[in-house]
């Protein structure tokens, strides 16, 4: 690509990203504790899944700054190679004249960026870079930088940035006010189903096209272009079958079996590439033995439940699950530790926050505890499991139920999902 083309490009560019603050544009809840960062010499990577926000979010932390951007997910970028990135750098001084903040979108798409963002950090360049794949630009980062750059994770809309997006503003007081209650619970509702793709919030009735398409783009850019997988079909009806899937147990021998693969490297291969890509977790049990956590089975969730509702033909068959999904989702953006739990007695505990060596906290999720049968066996789990992990901080998440009961010497607080949500 000559530098003429380049410099059109560019100033395209510059121009689509004047207009991103005339949309309705909110701060992420990770923006403050991020900008501490921004005076450091230290290369800012910012990861999350396609379409999370993470430009804009990048947008924000360069506020006030001089900086030059460059978006290499951009198909007229196509030919740009590791050896064109001095003319990048080049021209980009020539459209924003004299900057130390660099703002690289989506770098990865470049083979061997690393080696000219390390040049560039040494010569006082102030570095942003983007990526949608969460192992790819650690690993590359990682044999270059030796440490000299730090990871922000960005997820989704929470709950409460959905509701801050739609202008809702709440107080502890309005916790007590039936009106309220019932405004946030709609809007919990449409949540579960919309899920917290910014972009899916501004497009009402296409929203579910647009995540089919966001999805196919995953798969297609992210994972079968990038590793040059050969059995593409498999790989697709594997993502889709995970995603169908989520709060379900998954082995690779069960997947090598279901999609007739003889290798159950591949099986893992694939695996990794669909989770590398934010569009699943795996969740590992709880346990001291390393071993034991690598053998077991493990759980998926999914990034989103509007990703979930497009994709997958098992929606709201199942409200528990979907509101597992969020609750894991929810625990990933507090950075918590988290693991499942099976009781001698195979009873399972959805999740288990470990901090240090011990079980912190123990809870349960159940869209509704009235049926009796059910609510006698998330409890039986959740008691078994408090005994042999010897944590007493127990909790059920359900729709709507708040109450405490004590069994023997355990009491249980029971709390509904909006609150725990927006607590």
């Amino acid at each position: 690509m000559n530098k003429t083309e380049l410099k059109a490009v560019l100033i395209a560019q510059k121009r689509e990203i004047e207009g991103i603050f005339k949309d309705n544009i909110i701060d992420r809840e990770i923006l403050e504790s991020s900008r501490k960062y921004m005076d450091s010499d230290m290369i800012k990577v910012v990861t999350g899944i396609r379409r999370c926000g993470k430009s804009v979010f990048s947008f924000q932390l360069l506020k006030g700054r001089d900086f030059a951007y460059a978006n290499f997910d951009d198909e007229r970028l196509s030919g740009i190679r590791a050896e064109d990135l001095n003319d990048v750098l080049e021209v980009l001084h020539e459209i924003y004249g004299n900057f130390k903040c660099l703002f690289l979108d989506e770098m990865q798409n470049i083979e061997k960026w690393e080696l000219f963002v390390n040049r560039c950090r040494r010569q006082g360049y102030n570095i942003l870079l983007t990526g949608s794949n969460a192992k790819m630009l650690s690993k590359e980062l990682a044999a270059h930088l030796t440490g000299r750059y730090i990871e922000l994770e960005l997820y989704p809309f929470s709950f409460r940035e959905f509701l801050r997006y739609f202008g809702m503003k709440y107080s502890e007081e309005d916790f007590y006010l039936p009106e309220k209650i019932g405004e946030i619970k709609k809007r919990l509702g449409e949540y579960v189903e919309r899920g917290g793709f910014p972009e899916v919030l501004r497009y009402g009735e296409i929203r579910a096209r647009y995540l089919t398409d966001l999805y196919s783009a995953i798969i297609g850019k992210d994972i079968i272009t990038r590793y040059n997988i050969r059995h593409s079909k498999i790989l697709k009806d594997m993502a889709a079958y995970l995603i169908s899937n989520y709060g379900s147990f998954m082995s690779y021998n069960k997947l090598k079996n279901i999609f007739n693969i003889k290798s159950v490297h591949t099986i893992e291969n694939y695996v990794s590439y669909i989770e590398e890509s934010y569009l699943i977790f795996q969740l590992f049990p709880f346990s001291f033995k390393v071993k034991e956590q690598l053998i077991s089975p493990k759980k998926i969730y999914a990034i989103d439940t509007g990703m979930i509702n497009a994709v997958s033909s098992k929606t709201f068959d199942n409200k528990s699950r979907l509101i597992e999904n969020i609750v894991f989702m929810e625990l990933k953006r507090l950075g918590k530790e988290i693991f499942y739990y099976k009781s001698k007695q195979q009873e399972e505990v959805d999740f288990v926050l470990k901090e240090g060596l011990k079980a912190k906290q123990l809870i349960q999720v159940c869209y509704s505890l009235d049926d009796e049968h059910t609510k006698k066996r998330e409890l039986k789990a959740l008691l078994k499991a408090s005994e042999e992990l010897k944590c007493k901080n127990l909790l059920v998440i359900t729709w709507d139920y708040e109450g405490e009961e004590k069994i023997e010497k355990n009491k249980i607080i029971y709390k509904p999902l909006w609150k725990w949500l927006l607590e």
